[in-house]
């Protein structure tokens, strides 16, 4: 073995350096006449003399011994003088004597150990060479180095406590420089030994010298048993894990040692000191080897305890205040900077280990991927995350992005654990910068709407935590967000950066100019976002303390620029800016200066008052600009931030100029020359029907429409300002809101405007609609829409107020509008292409447009042709395949028909849904209404005594009206945003929530809180109200004498109180652990409906009940959409509760919705559900049974063993006895979802589970002889493939295994398999005379499936020594019925060779067919057909 030489005179050379360093160099002549000076030792001894003759001369005091020859010469020599000499061996031993008496002298023992140095003569002046010690050189003597290592180890004790001595030398330390790498060592045991009893009684610091150097003086030959030493020793004594771990870490050791000395080192992990960390972590991770890895590193990640190496508050104080003065912080910085430092070398090993070994990163990622609680995970998750993503390597990145996505997702780390690493670790995780900021980009830019806060949350914690570096590029990165287009991007950006701005508002002030940029980009950002991006520009720049005011000039002449734009869009810009500038420099101050009731400087007060009137007399010209200005204003007024001054203005202003423009005082006769005749309506207030006031619509609505032809005609107005009806609600809306805040949210002021009647026309019109001109027709269509939203801005206005007259004013008006709007229907269905005026104004105009006409006899026309090009392309076929396609064709019109006439009914009214964006919204707390109960008042006379009792209370159409508004609000706010289909043009589904999205997800969930008691009880009405219904028809739904209108609007808000609590229980904020006490609360209203005033209960028991009381709506749903909505709600439940209760839960589900399978739907009207809803309905509640269910195999069998044949038996309109809603429209649906949940059940690797799955699919494949239709046979083809796979990739493999201990069922199952193959062979065959592509598309997989199976059980039995019981044979291409396909092919008798395969049954089956071929080969065997066919024909 090959061993440096060189590497211990490096030390002694240091030490002879540090010896004389005090020293000035010489010249050789000078160190020559220095070395005559000094005294030779006397030539007394052998030992001296032998020296001498070998060529090294010693020296006394502190002059280095002197050697005349080269080394390798004078161990020569030496050995040869000792070999020859007269008393050998005993000379031996003399010369070991004068040794030692020779260093008994401690300074002669130090010239010992230093370096010998070269004699030089004039001649040989140039070649100087670095000599050895005379120890060492004594010690590359095999003679001699037993006895020298004796007489060192015999005289190290002597210096073990001096230390460093006078001379810089540190003998203990040289001693054994003197032992390493020599190039033999003669008895490696007993210097193992040695030095391991030396160990055993040295102080610390020898002990740590010994141990270090263990590795360069032992041969590999015993490092197995110096490392169990060594091992041993480090359970006793942790002071000495460094140089240990250091020592084992260079040490040659077996697979199996090293697994148990990194056991050791494992349990001693939790007691090691912080300064030891990084070491004992990097000897571990650096002795793993690949099978074991993913274990160690589990069990090093529960060790690792970062949370314990967190300061002190007070060390963390002086940390964050470096300019905290006295000794106190002071003397704490160093345990701060250690501290941190360690961790800092504890990550450092962990990623110089993962990059360095795939392996290693690798399992890292599976040990964080295999927490499973959120309370389990730790800080080192997160810290290996970023570490692994900060490497150079691809799968590392990708690896730990996935990971910390999928934990983000399942809610297992959160924004509490990101906190306590940022809080605990900011120094360290400084480092890893570039990785936070890359992970927050992707998280933010995710589809997934789950991940996008914690990608927020990295950025916020980056910012607050890092250096104005890391501060700029993270409001740099946000920015980039801002401008990238992609709305979901922009949004969580821009709410980011408004919280900065909120929260940390001087130091986004020194990055004003960055989101200053954003303003160029502003084509791109929708309305709201608009809002944003000024309410955070106009919070930095004029907010309180106006630390970015050198922003304010461009922000000016930005709002200015576009106020005066004669393009909406960009008028709505500077509309929405201006508010939003307005709502900073007017807000509220703490600490008024220089005010006289207000809060404001009198130069602010000025300026805001100027730009609101700068708005106001831009948006003048323009209803649209002007109902925006109000809507936005009204936002604003909202907040109740405004100054008191600047809203008694906006309030004084408002009142004056609504009552001017909008209210007419109510008199005998209406003057004016209108479209049609006017009419006072919808009066509250009858006693005040002379002297009152009401609202002049119809005038103002003629008056915009003259304007507007006046327009068209280039007419001039003279400047004459227009009052248009679009700003009527927005207005009021703006009123409203400045009366609610100046006087604490009474509306006394205000309150005639809700009862007072409208000027219209009569309705009646309506009923002839017909007969009026398109211009009349329009009108009445503009008219309804005007007095709705008038009507919703009133409820809105008044639905908080207590008192009961004004409450039963609100029903009313709510009666009013779901009245309007079912004239509405009737009107738009007689109008088509109008384009109803507009309601929300801060969305684009421009995009919304009327709903198009219905194009249903198009797509009539369109399926009639189709119809008949496939009827004349069967012509062509065989009879039988003719009346095949006819009933295929019969099957599909009878799937079209329940659409057909869906569509009919949707010709004859139009639904109001696809005009939403043109109603008004309706706040949050209108819903508020659902509390009311019946409300009466009494009316008196002129005497004060009792005339009449007037009684109003919330009908079937208001509740559903309510309810639809609240189950839309909710999907907006809760559900996560659906993707639009591909190339399709996407709506802005932000039309119409406006006012929603001023609030916060959580606020909206806590609304939902407070409205559930009210919820729980109209559904317990409905349920009454079926259950009344029922018991009195004797449980016949469609009796006669049944209110169908009723009984429709029941069933609709039926289903839509349990789509609304469906809403709210599927939010995914209750996986987050600050909403568990939300979802706590919720589900405690539904339990105590079961049973009340009981203690605390657990989540479970709160899931328990809750379907208990659930349960009991199922007899009473009147529809299978609305059974569907309870099955889909107890689902979500279920989910909640988790733990071992979950099987009970998935058995109770999967009972609910086999019980609504198994019952019979009918309407009030004795019709069936029918139609693609109906179906849509079915297939998603059968894949929540086949879901749920226990066993799905045997659910499915259950299905297509008993229930299909029902089915076939029976009459043609008939359903199914067992499962009535398995008819002959519904058995597609049936049918497809068995074939896709068999196909998904089949994961599995047990023999048994096999031979049902094969079996339930056989019983399928052979349904296509009876119902033969092309959709079923898409289905047959597609699924039967994914089985076919399924059962090659897991299936097979176990039948390879499994084939000599069950040879019996193995050969069962392939031949139940092998019918299925091929009725799946014949259905190939049949596509392919059909000529439909449709259908032929699927044939190729398929076919290439059918050969690998055929090879596959060739390669079983091969395995098994069975191969002689597979054969191949000729096969007939066959149809569905079985029969020979007669081809051009089969005739000119080229039939194509195909492979077969069989196992060999007990008897042969005697229907089967078997070629000529397969009868010569003379065994009992079973053919399975295929047919490989080749198109090139």
């Amino acid at each position: 073995m090959m061993r440096k030489k060189k590497r211990p005179s490096v030390d002694q050379t240091d030490s002879s350096a540090a010896l004389d360093g005090s020293k000035p160099k010489k010249g050789r002549t000078g160190g020559q006449r220095h070395s005559k000076s000094v005294q030779v030792v006397p030539d007394e001894s052998v030992f001296v003399q032998l020296l001498r003759e070998a060529g090294v001369t010693l020296k006394q005091e502190r002059a280095s011994n002197e050697i005349a020859v080269d080394q390798v010469v004078f161990q020569k020599r030496l050995q040869q003088s000792l070999k020859k000499h007269p008393r050998y061996p005993g000379i031996i031993q003399e010369f070991i004597t004068g040794l030692e008496s020779h260093i008994e002298d401690p300074q002669h023992f130090r010239n010992g150990l230093l370096p010998c140095v070269p004699r030089l003569n004039d001649e040989d002046s140039n070649s100087v060479s670095y000599q050895e010690s005379l120890m060492r050189l004594l010690l590359g003597i095999e003679m001699l180095q037993t006895p020298v290592i004796n007489i060192l180890f015999e005289k190290l004790p002597e210096f073990m406590f001096d230390g460093v001595g006078e001379d810089g030398l540190n003998v203990p330390r040289i001693i054994m420089n003197q032992l390493k790498w020599l190039d033999r060592v003669m008895d490696s045991t007993d210097l193992a030994s040695k030095l391991m009893q030396l160990v055993s009684v040295a102080s610390l610091e020898v002990q740590r010298d010994v141990i270090t150097s263990i590795p360069e003086v032992l041969e590999d030959s015993q490092h197995g048993d110096i490392a169990r030493e060594l091992n041993s020793l480090l359970k006793e004594n942790t002071q000495l894990t460094v140089p240990i771990l250091d020592a084992l870490s260079s040490l040659n050791l077996s697979p199996t040692l090293l697994a148990e000395v990194r056991g050791a080192v494992m349990t001693t992990l939790s007691a090691v000191q912080l300064e030891d960390l990084p070491v004992v972590v990097k000897f571990i991770l650096h002795s793993i080897s690949a099978p074991d890895a993913i274990e160690v590193v589990i069990e090093l990640r529960k060790k690792l305890e970062l949370e314990l190496c967190l300061l002190p508050p007070v060390l963390q104080s002086s940390q964050s205040r470096p300019r905290i003065k006295g000794a106190a912080s002071a003397s704490n910085l160093p345990a701060v900077s250690s501290s941190q430092d360690s961790v800092s070398l504890v990550l450092d090993a962990i990623k110089s280990a993962v990059r360095f070994q795939k392996m290693i990163s690798e399992a890292w990622l599976k040990a964080v991927e295999n927490v499973e609680e959120i309370e389990d995970h730790k800080v080192i998750d997160l810290l290996v995350l970023f570490i692994l993503h900060s490497t150079n390597a691809n799968h590392s990145r990708r690896g730990a992005e996935r990971v910390l996505k999928v934990k983000v997702r399942g809610a297992l780390i959160q924004e509490a654990l990101l906190q306590k690493t940022f809080r605990g670790h900011g120094q360290v995780m400084r480092g890893y910068f570039p990785s936070i900021l890359a992970l927050a980009q992707s998280l933010v830019r995710s589809t997934d709407s789950c991940v996008v806060p914690f990608g927020g949350h990295l950025y916020k914690q980056a910012f607050t935590t890092f250096d104005s570096y890391c501060q700029q590029e993270v409001v740099a990165s946000l920015v980039t967000h801002v401008c990238s287009g992609l709305a979901a991007e922009v949004d969580v950006a821009l709410e980011l950066l408004c919280e900065l701005v909120a929260q940390r508002p001087k130091e986004m002030a020194l990055y004003a100019v960055f989101i200053k940029g954003i303003l160029d980009y502003m084509d791109n950002l929708s309305p709201q976002q608009i809002r944003r991006l000024f309410q955070l520009l106009s919070g930095v720049a004029f907010g309180a303390e106006q630390q970015g005011a050198h922003i304010q000039d461009d922000m000016h002449i930005v709002i200015r620029k576009q106020l005066s734009s004669t393009v909406l869009k960009y008028k709505r810009i500077g509309i929405i800016g201006a508010v939003m500038v307005v709502g900073s420099m007017g807000a509220r101050r703490n600490n008024p200066e220089n005010t006289q009731g207000g809060t404001l400087p009198k130069e602010t007060q000025r300026q805001v008052i100027n730009l609101l009137e700068l708005v106001r007399s831009c948006s003048e010209g323009s209803p649209e600009a002007a109902a925006l200005y109000y809507d936005e204003l009204a936002k604003l007024v909202l907040t109740g931030k405004l100054d008191p001054l600047i809203q008694a203005w906006i309030g004084k202003s408002v009142l004056e100029d609504f009552q001017e423009d909008f209210v007419v005082d109510l008199g005998p006769d209406i003057s004016g020359a209108f479209p049609l005749p006017a009419s006072v309506m919808y009066n509250l207030d009858e006693d005040e029907s002379q002297g009152g006031i009401a609202v002049n619509l119809l005038p103002l609505v003629a008056q915009d429409l003259s304007h507007r032809a006046d327009k068209r005609s280039q007419v001039n107005d003279d400047g004459k300002r227009q009052v248009s009806p679009l700003c009527l609600a927005s207005f009021f809306r703006l009123l409203r809101l400045c009366e609610d805040v100046q006087h604490q949210g009474d509306l006394e002021e205000i309150d005639a405007l809700l009862g007072c009647p409208l000027i219209l026309t009569d309705m009646d019109v309506v009923d002839k609609l017909e007969s009026l001109s398109k211009t009349e027709r329009d009108f009445v269509c503009s008219l309804l829409f005007y007095t709705i939203n008038w009507f919703r801005e009133v409820v809105n206005a008044f639905c908080q107020q207590k008192d009961p007259e004004m409450k039963m004013k609100v029903v009313t008006r709510l009666q009013n509008i779901t009245y309007l709007q079912s004239l509405l229907e009737k009107s738009l269905a007689v109008t088509p292409g109008f384009m109803p005026p507009l309601a929300n104004f801060d969305c684009d105009s421009t995009e919304l447009t009327a709903p198009a006409p219905s194009s249903a006899p198009a797509k009539k026309a369109k399926k009639d042709s189709a119809g008949k090009k496939r009827k004349a392309r069967a012509s062509k076929n065989s009879s039988a395949d003719s009346s095949q396609l006819e009933e295929a064709i019969e099957a599909e019109e009878t799937q079209q028909e329940p659409a057909e006439k869906e569509k009919e009914k949707e010709r004859a009214g139009i639904s109001l849904s696809a005009y939403r964006p043109f109603f008004r919204e309706l706040d949050i707390e209108v819903l508020g209404v659902l509390e009311c109960g019946l409300l009466s008042r009494t009316l008196l006379d002129t005497e004060l005594h009792s005339r009449v009792r007037e009684e109003v209370q919330l009908g079937p159409a208001e509740l559903v009206f309510l309810l639809e508004d609240l189950w839309r609000k909710l999907d907006f706010s809760l559900a996560p945003a659906k993707k639009a289909p591909f190339l399709k043009a996407k709506a802005d589904r932000t039309v119409g929530f406006s006012h929603l999205q001023q609030r916060s997800v959580r606020e909206v969930a806590d609304h939902c809180l407070q409205l559930l008691p009210t919820l729980s009880t109209h559904l317990e009405n409905c349920h009454n109200h079926f259950q009344t219904v029922l018991s009195e028809n004797q449980g016949v739904v469609d009796a006669l004498g049944v209110d169908l209108r009723e009984h429709q609007l029941m069933s609709s808000a039926y289903q839509l109180l349990l789509q609304v609590l469906l809403c709210m229980f599927s939010w995914s904020g209750f996986g987050q652990q600050e909403h568990r006490a939300l979802l706590k609360s919720m589900l405690g209203v539904l339990a105590s409906r079961l049973k009340e005033g009981e203690a605390e209960l657990s989540m479970e028991q709160l899931v328990r009940h809750s379907c208990e009381y659930l349960l009991n709506f199922r007899g009473s749903v009147p529809s299978l959409s609305t059974a569907l909505c309870l099955t889909q709600l107890l689902t979500v439940l279920t989910r909640c509760a988790g733990g071992p209760c979950q099987s009970a839960f998935r058995e109770q589900t999967a009972s609910l919705a086999r019980g609504f399978l198994c019952q019979e739907w009918v309407s009030a009207g004795g019709e069936k559900d029918r139609g693609n809803k109906h179906n849509d309905t079915l297939h998603s509640l059968l894949c929540i049974y086949l879901t749920h269910v226990d066993d799905v195999l045997k659910a499915v069998e259950e299905i297509a063993g008993e229930g299909i044949p029902e089915l076939v038996s029976a009459a043609k309109d008939a359903s199914s006895r067992t499962w009535p809603t398995l008819n002959r429209q519904t058995f597609l649906v049936f049918y497809r979802t068995m074939m896709a949940e068999l196909e998904k059940a089949v994961q599995s690797e047990k023999l048994l589970t096999w031979n049902l799955a094969v079996r339930d699919f056989h019983i399928l494949i052979n349904l296509v002889k009876v119902f033969d239709s092309r959709p079923v046979l898409t289905v047959c083809l597609k699924f039967g493939r994914l089985f076919l796979e399924s059962f090659l990739k897991l299936g097979m493999p176990l039948l390879d295994f499994s084939f000599k201990k069950h040879k019996e069922d193995v050969q069962s199952l392939l031949k139940t398999f092998q019918l299925s193959t091929r009725q799946l062979h014949h259905m190939c065959g049949h596509s392919k005379i059909r000529q439909d592509t449709g259908l032929t598309n699927h044939v190729p997989a398929l076919k290439k499936s059918l050969e690998q199976f055929v090879y596959r059980v060739k390669a079983m039995l091969t395995l098994n020594h069975c191969q002689e019981a597979f054969w191949l044979g000729n096969l007939k291409n066959r149809d569905l019925k079985g029969e020979e396909i007669l081809s051009q092919r089969s005739t000119q008798g080229s039939e194509e060779e195909d492979e077969e395969e069989e196992q060999q049954p007990q008897e042969q089956s005697g229907d089967e067919e078997s070629d000529s071929d397969s009868r010569k080969n003379g065994l009992n065997k079973e053919e399975e057909e295929e047919e490989v066919t080749d198109d090139s024909d």
